[in-house]
This record gives structure tokens, sequence and C-alpha cells, in this order.
């Protein structure tokens, strides 16, 4: 059985204060109300890092991650982060390779190939995100972009490597929209991309790998969500941002 994940992706939202205040409430809420073995990672922005790694330590499920870092370790990189220093702090997460990331700063597949092998280097756990926009699911061409945007990122790593490895599926058209792909729609994408990883690692590997869902997912529509076959948790934008919301989600997933 693949453990379930559920990764809060805070984005440029709550400054330190605020963020300490966040993860206090929700330590406090997943001790007390979740029961089943769910693994939980939150992603603030880089000034939080420290301080949020500090404040989980004896956390058993809680583990505080990254929402990106450089693809080189150092340099004259003006106000860039590099893994390096991520694991300097004891980060043990890094997000790479989101749509808005992917959007605003015009990073491809073969820059986040970079990225993943430097993170990877620095013993940090990576969340790869993969997903289509409107016009490209419109025009049928969803399932080859995913291909491309897995195989092209990811498929020159080995099979041993790819155990520290998880893959989010965010399809583009249901994040931050209100609007969420169905259950079905969800499905087919992550039975698809465990296809892709069966045919390239084979089924042991592709079996073991998580792949979450990370469009828009709330509280009610958590549980449907993390009940199909190959949805083995979420990636969570801005229910992440509300200790109750956020909690009732890593419930969903028990």
């Amino acid at each position: 059985m693949r453990k379930k994940l559920v990764a809060g992706n805070w984005k440029m939202n709550k400054n330190l204060q605020e963020g300490i205040e966040l993860t206090s409430e929700i330590i406090n809420m997943v001790r007390d109300e979740v029961i089943g073995n769910v693994e939980v990672v939150i992603c603030p922005p880089f000034i939080a890092l420290s301080s949020l790694i500090n404040l989980t330590q004896g956390q058993k499920n809680i583990k505080i991650g990254a929402q990106n870092c450089h693809q080189e370790l150092s340099g004259a990189y003006t106000g860039e982060v590099s893994a390096a220093m991520l694991k300097s702090i004891g980060c043990q997460w890094t997000i790479l390779g989101h749509s808005e990331r992917r959007q605003y700063f015009g990073e491809t597949n073969q820059l986040l190939a970079q990225k993943v092998n430097t993170a990877l280097s620095q013993s940090l756990k990576v969340m790869y995100c993969c997903g289509e926009t409107l016009e490209q699911r419109n025009n049928n061409e969803h399932f080859n972009i995913i291909e491309n945007q897995v195989s092209e990122g990811l498929f020159h790593l080995s099979a041993e490597v790819m155990k520290n490895m998880v893959i989010a599926y965010e399809p583009v058209w249901a994040i931050g929209t209100g609007v969420t792909a169905s259950t079905e729609q969800a499905q087919e994408i992550h039975a698809f991309i465990r296809d892709l990883l069966v045919e390239k690692y084979g089924n042991e590997t592709a079996q073991s790998l998580r792949i979450l869902y990370g469009g828009s997912v709330k509280p009610d529509n958590a549980v449907e969500l993390f009940s199909q076959k190959d949805i083995d948790g979420g990636l969570i934008g801005g229910a992440a941002l509300q200790s109750r919301s956020f909690t009732e989600i890593v419930k969903a997933a028990q």
C-alpha cells in the first residue's frame, strides 16, 4: 500500500508570523484528529522554512518543503535559492515544475530535469508537477503534454532514484479557478501516468511511486478523489492556507 501524502503549497502567501501560527494550528489539529498514517508536507515561502522546520522537529508525519530550487548548487544567481541551502537548514522536500513556474518563469522540461538532478544530489525528495492547460485539453493534446512533461523531466532517472520522487498531476485549468476535474478525469490521468511508469520502470517501481492530484482539492471533494485507485493524496493550494480546511483534507486521506 502506498502511504497517502497531503502537501500544502502556500505559494506567495503568509508572512513569517502568520506561517508560524498556521503551522502550529495544523500540528495540533493533526495530532488530535488524524488517526490514520498520512504523510503531511507544508511548503511555505522561503523566508519561513527555517522557522517551520524548527517548529516541526519531532513531528513524525509533518515535514517542511520548499516550493522551488535553482538548478545550480551555488553561483552568481541573485535572488535564487539552491538545493544545498535548503538541505543545510533541514529541508526535506521541494516542489519542482509547478505550472506557475512553467507559465510565469518559462521553466521547461529540460530545465526541470536539471533541477531534479540537483535536488536529488542533496538528498531532497521531489514533488514533480505536470499538467495541461484548458486549451491543450480541448485540443485533445493532454495525454501528449503529460507524457512529454513526465518523460523529459524524469525518465533519465534510475528506478532506484525514482523512489525519492512524487509526481503531482495538476490540471492548469483547475488551479485556483474553483473548477475541479471530475473524479473520472483525475483518475484517468493518474492511471495514464502510472502506465507510463510501468512501461519505463516496470510494475514494482510504478506501483510504489505516489501520484498526487493538485487541482482545487477541498474538504468536500477530497474523500472521493483520494478513494481512486491511482490517486495517492493531494498537492493543496488555497485550502492549505486555513488550518481547518487543510486538516479536513488530511483526514480525508486516512
